[in-house]
């Protein structure tokens, strides 16, 4: 027996140890942490309880049969964050750059299809060379069982991918199915094919952090949702992250305790509206007095900036925030926040996360750009979201409600449980000017008699009245009493019940 618990003590130690010493110290003079020095630093002290450790790949071809290191480069397991249970699989570099081969793919699988039927979330902690190519087809199987996996749980449990290291080839699709990715700057990568390839078959030179580095993916392709300074700052908040989240789809979200009154009032909120309407104001302001104790966290804030997405409490439950933003583009829609905020209503539909949307929007950007690149399409993808979603939905317009991009944000035509304007809400077709110049586009050579009829369209148009007088604003509210109104309102809709009718599944305008 004693003989038996030394050889098991010795393959923990050759296990734990990954690629070996040199490695590690490697992988730390790059300023990233090990694969267990990842988890350890993740899930709370003491709760890892790791699977497969000694699973070694089944190579024999080209010396592979003498290069064993026990577990394959990725550790594999659950534990808890904040006292609630995840999965969790971390590559580890050190072994084969963490390259993915037949048994490293089976062993992420295994936490996949455990997390499934448990209903946990699962956390993957990318650091990869991509597939290993000595395994040939038998790596690219490998991949695509995880892929299917990934649709398989999609919907189902929430799944985040934090790149900390290389993601390249087939590696990059897996993180693209799952709901959010984060990246580490100047040490993570995202790319379908690396700088040297690109340069080869497209001439083109580039660096990886060009090409996909966490700025790259952050702020103009859109891939990313949020750059992270380095290793122990996206791993402290992904744990921060994931207290938001419910543990699967047939839960509600987590409600945390808190001492800021559901009935607090905020004066300042009275003057954020600018006399000037064509003046911008910050919209973050308004969600960090709003929601409980000015905790916001804020979802792909380098990207799409016209539109805002993210998390929050109200009364402890955690709600998502859908807002456009007046000082970028003035919070006009177009092709990037459509997309943007789609996905964002639909994973909050998925996880019956209910939706507040404060609306300051002129209209989706009009321009050649916009239109050939297919605005027709991707604004109808927010609008399809909106459309779908039974989760309880309140929608507080603070100023512009103009035209379609009214109706796409989740305005009552589109199932909108509550709908609040404040005074200042101008809801119309469109901007009283636009709107006099072509009802009365013959008086448009006289600029006094265009003056008139632009303030007489104002007082009769550019109001909340004449939507309230119709049913389609619930409640013209001051702005102080907002907080206080959106959480009565959330309360009543606690026990909402919604079904859409039967369908395999709608076919959303891709």
């Amino acid at each position: 027996m004693t003989e038996i618990i030394r050889q098991l003590q010795n393959a923990r130690a050759g296990a734990r140890a990954g690629g070996g010493i040199k490695r590690i110290e490697s992988q730390h003079q790059k300023g990233k942490l090990t694969a267990r020095e990842r988890i350890e630093l993740f899930l709370d002290a003491d709760t890892f309880e790791e699977w497969d450790m000694f699973v070694e790949h089944r190579c024999h071809d080209f010396g592979m049969g003498e290069q064993q290191i026990p577990g394959d480069g990725v550790v594999i397991g659950y534990g808890t964050v904040n006292g609630r249970l995840v999965f969790v699989f971390s590559q580890d570099f050190t072994v084969f750059g963490g390259s993915l081969s037949e048994a490293h793919a089976e062993k992420i699988c295994k936490i996949m299809d455990q997390a499934l039927k448990v209903g946990a979330p699962v956390i993957g902690l990318n650091d990869s060379g991509g597939a290993r190519i000595q395994e040939g087809v038998a790596s690219l199987a490998g991949y695509a069982e995880v892929f299917q996996r990934n649709v398989m749980a999609s919907g189902v449990i929430p799944q985040i991918s934090l790149i900390m290291g290389p993601c390249a080839g087939g590696a990059v699709y897996s993180p693209a199915m799952t709901d959010f990715i984060f990246m580490v700057k100047d040490s993570s990568y995202m790319f379908v094919t690396g700088p040297e390839v690109t340069k080869t078959v497209t001439h083109e030179t580039v660096s990886a952090e060009e090409l996909g580095g966490a700025v790259t993916h952050t702020s103009r392709s859109g891939v990313a949702d949020l750059a992270f300074e380095n290793d122990v700052e996206a791993l402290l908040q992904l744990r921060r992250f994931v207290d938001f989240l419910p543990a699967n789809n047939r839960e509600k979200p987590p409600v945390r305790p808190t001492s800021d009154p559901a009935d607090r009032i905020e004066p300042s909120l009275d003057t954020l509206i600018p006399e000037n309407a064509n003046r911008p104001y910050d919209m973050s302001e308004l969600i960090l007095k709003v929601v409980d104790d000015g905790d916001f966290f804020e979802v792909s804030p380098a990207f799409a900036g016209n539109i805002m997405t993210g998390f929050a409490r109200m009364e402890g439950q955690t709600v998502g925030i859908v807002a456009n933003q007046p000082m970028v583009l003035a919070g006009c829609l177009d092709i990037d926040s459509s997309r943007k905020a789609a996905r964002f209503v639909r994973f909050c539909d998925c996880f019956n996360i209910p939706i507040i949307t404060f609306v300051d929007v002129p209209g989706f950007l009009p321009g050649t750009a916009q239109e050939y690149a297919g605005i027709i399409k991707h604004g109808a993808k927010l609008l399809y979201a909106y459309a779908d979603c039974t989760v309880p939905k309140v929608t507080v317009i603070t100023r512009k409600a103009y035209g379609g991009a009214y109706d796409v944000m989740s305005s009552k035509h589109l199932r909108g449980d509550v709908n609040f304007a404040w005074p200042t809400a101008e809801i119309a077709v469109m901007g009283p000017k636009g709107a006099v110049e072509i009802i009365f586009r013959n008086d448009i050579g006289d600029p006094q008699k265009i003056a008139e009829r632009t303030e007489e369209y104002r007082r009769k148009f550019a109001n909340p009245f004449v939507a309230g007088h119709r049913g389609f604003i619930d409640d013209v509210i001051r702005p102080h009493a907002t907080r206080q109104r959106i959480c009565r309102s959330l309360a009543m809709l606690r026990d909402k019940k919604v079904e859409n009718p039967w369908r395999k599944h709608g076919n959303i305008p891709l």
